[in-house]
C-alpha cells in the first residue's frame, strides 16, 4: 500500500476544493437545501459536466473516468468540507455502481451515459433505517432477509405484471430514500416470490411512472435530503434478466458497502475537519479577560483532543478507500482462494471501522464548535449548528457507532465461543467457561444451582413475613 497520493489525485482535491470555496459557503449552503431540489442545480451541473464527478468510479465505455475508491473518497472529503448538499452520494455512490454490477449491457447503455453527464440523478430506495444493513454495515443482508421489509406485509412487495410479458409492478413504500424527491431513476429494492420464498431484487423505477408517489421529508439534517416513496402498483423493470437474483443482489450489495463507509467516513472527516477549522479561527480572535481564548491552556486542551480525533480519521479513511479496491479485487477470487477469503473479510471490517471513527470524530468537532463559539454558537444564523445536525443526522442514517463497530467485531471473529484455529484464544475461553477442568460445575449447573438457593431464600422470607 502507497501511502501517498499521485499528482492526478491531489489534482482532483484542489480542484474540487476551490470551486466548492467559490460557490458553497455557508450562506450559498442554506440558500440551496429551502430550494424544491434541495441543492444548488447549476452547481450540479458544473460538478457532473465539467467535472465528471458522478462518473469517477465508473468505465470509461459509459462516458466515466475508471478511477478508485481513493479519489472517490477525497471528492467526498471536500464535499463534507463544505456540507455540499448534492446527489452525489445518491447517484456516484450508491446507484450508479449498482446498475453497472447488475444491470445488463442494454441497462448500463441506456441508464450511466446520462447518470455521468448528471441529465439525471438516480437514488437507492430500501426502508428507512435498513440503508447500512443492505450495505452490510451493520448486519448481513444475505442471512437477514427481512432488510426490504419482509413478511407477508409491509416493505415493498414485486409481482409479476400480467398485462406486460416481463414486467413487474411494485406495492409499498419506504421512507429516508436520500434525494428520492429529485432523483429521475429510482432504484426500488422490493420483495418477490411470495412469503414463504420470498427474496429481495432491485427493480428500476422512473420518476413520474403511474402509482408513483414522492414527498420530501423533514429532516434534522437539510443538507442530505431525503424522501418518502409511496408505490401503488407502479410499473418496474427488474435490473438484470433473471429473476433469481437474490444471490447475486446481496452480494453486490455486500460488495459496495465498504466503498460507500468510506466514503462517508471521508465525508464526516472532511466536515469535521471544517468545523475545527473554524472554531480554531474563532477562539484566536474572540477576547475574554483581555486576551483571546484560545491562549487558555484549557481550550487548547480540548481543541488539540479534537484535532488528534480527525487526524486519526483521517487515516482510517483513506485506508478504507484503498482497502475497497482491495476488497472488490478479493472478493472475485475468493471462492478458490482462501486468503482472498480472508482478505475479504478483513477488508469489509475497514469502511465500518473508519466510518465510525469519522461520525464521532464529527461528533466531537461539531459539539465543541458550538460550545467554543459561545453564544453565537446557538444561533441559527450561524453554521455551526449545520455541522452539528450533520453529524447527528449521519448517525441516524448511517450508524449507530456502536453497530458499526459491533458488526465489525462480528465479521473479524473477536467474539466467537468457539472460533477455532482463526479464534486463538477464544477457544479456551468457552472451554473454561464451560467449566472444562475437573471438579467444577458447568455453566448450566452453575445457574441451576444459583436459582435454587434463590428460591429457598425467597421461600423463608415469605415464611418469616407470614410469622
Amino acid at each position: 500500500m502507497d501511502t501517498a497520493f499521485t499528482e492526478e489525485q491531489d489534482e482532483i482535491r484542489r480542484t474540487v476544493r476551490e470551486l466548492l470555496a467559490r460557490r458553497c459557503g455557508p450562506d450559498d449552503v442554506k440558500s440551496a437545501v429551502r430550494t424544491g431540489a434541495g441543492y444548488d442545480e447549476e452547481l450540479w451541473r458544473t460538478l457532473a459536466g465539467e467535472l465528471g464527478l458522478p462518473g469517477l468510479t465508473l468505465p470509461e465505455e459509459y462516458g466515466g473516468v475508471g478511477c478508485g475508491a481513493a479519489e472517490l473518497a477525497l471528492v467526498f472529503e471536500e464535499a463534507g468540507r463544505a456540507l455540499l448538499p448534492s446527489p452525489l452520494l445518491a447517484t456516484a455512490a450508491l446507484a450508479a455502481p449498482l446498475i453497472a454490477s447488475l444491470g445488463t449491457p442494454a441497462q448500463r447503455g441506456a441508464l450511466l451515459p446520462s447518470l455521468v453527464s448528471g441529465e439525471r440523478t438516480a437514488a437507492l430506495a430500501v426502508p428507512a433505517g435498513a440503508l447500512p444493513v443492505a450495505l452490510g454495515l451493520t448486519g448481513d443482508a444475505a442471512e437477514d432477509a427481512g432488510w426490504a421489509g419482509g413478511g407477508r406485509a409491509g416493505g415493498m412487495q414485486a409481482y409479476r405484471d400480467q398485462q406486460r410479458p416481463g414486467g413487474w409492478r411494485l406495492y409499498g413504500e419506504c421512507g429516508q430514500v436520500l434525494s428520492g424527491h429529485s432523483a429521475g431513476l429510482l432504484l426500488v429494492a422490493a420483495h418477490a416470490g411470495g412469503f414463504a420464498r420470498s427474496r429481495t431484487l432491485l427493480f428500476l423505477v422512473d420518476a413520474g411512472s403511474p402509482g408513483l408517489g414522492c414527498v420530501r421529508q423533514t429532516a434534522l439534517d437539510e443538507t442530505r435530503a431525503v424522501a418518502r416513496l409511496e408505490l401503488r402498483d407502479t410499473p418496474a423493470r427488474l435490473l438484470g434478466t433473471d429473476d433469481e437474483r437474490a444471490a447475486s443482489t446481496a452480494a453486490a450489495l455486500a460488495r459496495l458497502g465498504p466503498r460507500v463507509a468510506a466514503v462517508l467516513a471521508a465525508e464526516a472527516v472532511g466536515a469535521a475537519d471544517s468545523a475545527l477549522t473554524r472554531t480554531v479561527a474563532y477562539v484566536k480572535l474572540r477576547e475574554q479577560f483581555g486576551r483571546p481564548i484560545g491562549s487558555f491552556q484549557a481550550v487548547q486542551h480540548r481543541l488539540a483532543d479534537v484535532y488528534v480525533q480527525v487526524q486519526a480519521a483521517r487515516s482510517a479513511a483513506y485506508y478504507a478507500a484503498w482497502a475497497a479496491d482491495a476488497h472488490v479485487n478479493a472478493h472475485e477470487h475468493a471462492d478458490a482462494d482462501a486468503d482472498a477469503r480472508a482478505r475479504v473479510r478483513g477488508d469489509a471490517t475497514a469502511g465500518g471501522l473508519a466510518l465510525a471513527q469519522g461520525l464521532e470524530a464529527l461528533r466531537l468537532a461539531a459539539g465543541e464548535a458550538v460550545q467554543l463559539h459561545g453564544g453565537v454558537g446557538f444561533t441559527w444564523e450561524h453554521e455551526a449548528h449545520l455541522y452539528f445536525k450533520r453529524a447527528a443526522g449521519d448517525d441516524l442514517l448511517f450508524g449507530p457507532v456502536h453497530r458499526l463497530r459491533a458488526h465489525a467485531a462480528e465479521r473479524a471473529v473477536l467474539f466467537a465461543p468457539d472460533a477455532g484455529a482463526d479464534g486463538h484464544a477464544n477457544g479456551g475461553r468457552a472451554r473454561r467457561e464451560a467449566g472444562e477442568h475437573g471438579g467444577r460445575e458447568t455453566g448450566e449447573e452453575a445457574v441451576t444451582g444459583n436459582s435454587r438457593e434463590e428460591a429457598e431464600r425467597d421461600r423463608k422470607r415469605q415464611e418469616a413475613v407470614r410469622a
